[in-house]
């Protein structure tokens, strides 16, 4: 497919006379006679016609040209983003010593008869050690975790299968059961076989007031609860934890070892609490799986490029697009009489000297280019950038290629193992794939031009600092710049919203935590940003604030309607209406600060097949973390950096009588 015909200039011959005649009065009023018969009007009509021609004949220019000019305005396609996930592989059984799954391990989706398998691989090495408990104790709310003094040793007492209490008696928030393991098991996931004769101790098991936690260097971060069979620490069971990946030994009551502690927190209102301690009177710790970043790509190895001809400004392309952006993307190598040589990749040529070994990479087409000979205006040339000797082979050692929206993957699709690794069970992405976003059109890029060249990579306008983020992140799904009030940061102050992009489940429905924007995204952006701000303007980036709302609606159906199938559609009305990035009244995305009113979802509704009359309409403040709402009303307001969010919708369909 070629690229579509550039309208550069959408002006014609009547336009052209029509702005010259408004010259004329502006510039010489004493000419009044504008009539064809005037000698000056033919004149003009005459270069109107040549101008109308050379806009024709410039709109004809080809799109490789048209590229171009983009780029001698120093303005270029985005080449596509790679999407990622956390893998986690788990393992068939504990094993006795260290499990290493290499970096470029490949996982998969299904295959299916209409879909080919998404490849994607690891991007370290994950290891994976034994670790057995090695220490218990408590400590009560009031104490200092890391005073030796503080801690009560139950390690003899568990040993010996007495029940002992692990927290006071009644428990208060603050309280910790503390677990050393033998090592340290960053990005791991690490069961936690606990034995209880107490069943019940006043705890809702699907809800208990605990947090598992683990020590890192930045303090105590937090678990992930894979699996909690003991219902709060209420009976026997197993609890599977995911290990943050900073997880490092640290001394605490006079013992080193990998601490891990469950504490207790305050309840949320109307959660139960605990009435008195849970007791243990056993506790075994094993290391079941890890966890690692993937990426959407493959992993391509020494592939021989060609040989080189000896000339400058040679090039040669990769067998695989479009190329990833790593660090560096491409590792390329020059066979020469000490064996293979590397050449470093960089931006341009405009600091290469004649010697260094230096090419360029074009990521969308995967073109490798050596530096050019150009001439001086003495007449002498000039060498950007080492030549390759004539005849020497020239490889890629490792590039990795891939990306693309197809890779934003739901969770639980990469189940496919690729790589033979000894003793993985199964593998899975426990949160969908994030960050995939396809490479940049002509059309995009003739839409971001002007912006780029006003703003001149410097940030002072709203429109620059949306579009200046933009280029940090592509990968986003929204982003807006809102200014802040003088009580929050001073003056001189904006405030970006970034909306990560998240990919529904297989219900087709969001998570709350899945519209909360990574550090690590916030930080590319945040650091992008304060290269380019104006000195004195404070910034902060950072999600909105999302209001949960919950819908509760009464529809009547036509006689021939199924109640089922109009209920479905109108749940999914209600989800995709309100949807952060795709909902809203003009399908992109719910408008930021814009009020919902019980009007707009009756229209929405209304248009359903099968719906006859909508005839309630209900909306409720919800909080998704508390999992409470408020008392029902008609219009929900937003703050200018807000947005909604779908809690629980509720519809009742009522059939013909």
């Amino acid at each position: 497919m070629g690229l579509p015909t550039p309208d550069l200039d959408d002006r014609r011959f009547q336009q052209f006379v029509d702005d010259a005649k408004r010259h004329i009065q502006q510039h010489n009023p004493d000419w009044t006679d504008h009539n064809v018969s005037d000698p000056g009007v033919t004149l003009i009509e005459a270069v109107a016609h040549m101008a109308d021609q050379l806009v024709y004949r410039l709109n004809r220019v080809p799109g490789k040209s048209y590229l171009t000019f983009l780029n001698l305005l120093g303005v270029k396609l985005f080449p596509p983003t790679a999407a990622r996930a956390d893998v986690t592989f788990w393992l068939s059984a504990p094993q006795p010593d260290t499990v290493t799954l290499p970096a470029d391990t490949e996982v998969a989706t299904q295959r299916t008869e209409t879909d080919e398998a998404l490849i994607f691989a690891t991007e370290r090495d994950l290891l994976v050690p034994p670790c057995s408990l090695e220490r218990i104790a408590r400590i009560p709310f009031d104490r200092d975790p890391q005073n030796d003094t503080s801690s009560i040793d139950l390690t003899g007492q568990v040993r010996a299968e007495r029940d002992v209490t692990v927290f006071s008696n009644p428990p208060q928030a603050g309280d910790a059961l503390l677990l050393g393991l033998s090592a340290a098991v960053p990005g791991c996931a690490v069961m936690l076989a606990m034995g209880s004769q107490v069943d019940g101790v006043g705890v809702d098991p699907r809800q208990p007031p605990l947090v598992w936690e683990a020590w890192t260097p930045a303090g105590w971060a937090e678990c992930e609860v894979e699996e909690d069979g003991t219902g709060g620490l209420n009976r026997a069971g197993d609890v599977v934890l995911h290990v943050p990946d900073g997880h490092r030994p640290s001394r605490i009551g006079g013992h080193e070892a990998g601490w891990l502690r469950c504490r207790v927190v305050a309840p949320f209102p109307d959660q139960p609490f605990f009435t008195t301690s849970p007791t243990i009177r056993s506790a075994e710790a094993f290391t079941i799986g890890g966890t690692v970043s993937a990426v959407h790509a493959q992993a391509v190895h020494n592939e021989v490029l060609g040989e080189s001809s000896g000339a400058p400004g040679q090039r040669v392309r990769v067998a695989h697009v479009p190329v990833l952006a790593d660090d560096p993307p491409l590792v390329l190598e020059v066979a020469e009489e000490g064996g293979w040589q590397p050449w470093s990749v960089v931006a341009d040529f405009s600091e290469s000297r004649p010697h260094d070994r230096h090419v360029t990479l074009e990521p969308s087409t995967g073109e490798v280019s050596f530096g050019p000979a150009v001439r001086e205006p003495d007449g002498t040339l000039r060498q950007y950038g080492a030549v390759p000797a004539r005849g020497a082979v020239i490889r890629a050692a490792r590039y990795r290629s891939g990306g693309g929206r197809a890779g934003n993957v739901s969770r639980g699709t990469l189940q496919v193992l690729r790589s033979s690794i000894p003793f993985v069970a199964r593998v899975e992405n426990r949160e969908a794939a994030r960050g995939g976003v396809n490479g940049e059109t002509v059309e995009e890029a003739s839409v971001r031009a002007p912006i780029t060249l006003r703003a001149q990579d410097r940030a002072v306008t709203v429109r620059d600092y949306e579009e200046l983020a933009r280029r940090a992140a592509p990968g986003t799904a929204r982003l807006a710049c809102v200014g802040m009030s003088a009580a929050e940061s001073g003056e001189n102050a904006v405030r970006i919203l970034v909306v990560p992009q998240a990919v529904p489940d297989r219900g087709g429905r969001l998570r709350f935590e899945q519209l909360v924007p990574g550090d690590r995204l916030l930080d590319k952006i945040t650091r992008y940003l304060d290269e380019r701000r104006p000195l004195g303007t404070r910034l902060a980036v950072g999600p909105p604030f999302y209001q949960g709302v919950s819908v509760k609606a009464t529809l009547h159906s036509y006689r021939a309607a199924q109640s089922a199938q109009v209920r479905a559609r109108a749940l999914d009305a209600l989800y995709d209406f309100l949807d952060p990035m795709t909902g809203g009244p003009e399908g992109t995305g719910w408008p930021f600060g814009r009020p919902l009113r019980s009007g707009d979802l009756f229209a929405a509704l209304q248009r359903l097949p099968g719906v006859e009359l909508v005839d309630e309409v209900l909306l409720y403040p919800s909080d998704p973390l508390t999992r409470r709402r408020g008392d029902a009303t008609d219009v929900l307001q937003l703050s200018p950096s807000s947005l909604f969010f779908s809690f629980e919708h509720d519809v009742d369909v009522i059939g013909p009588s």
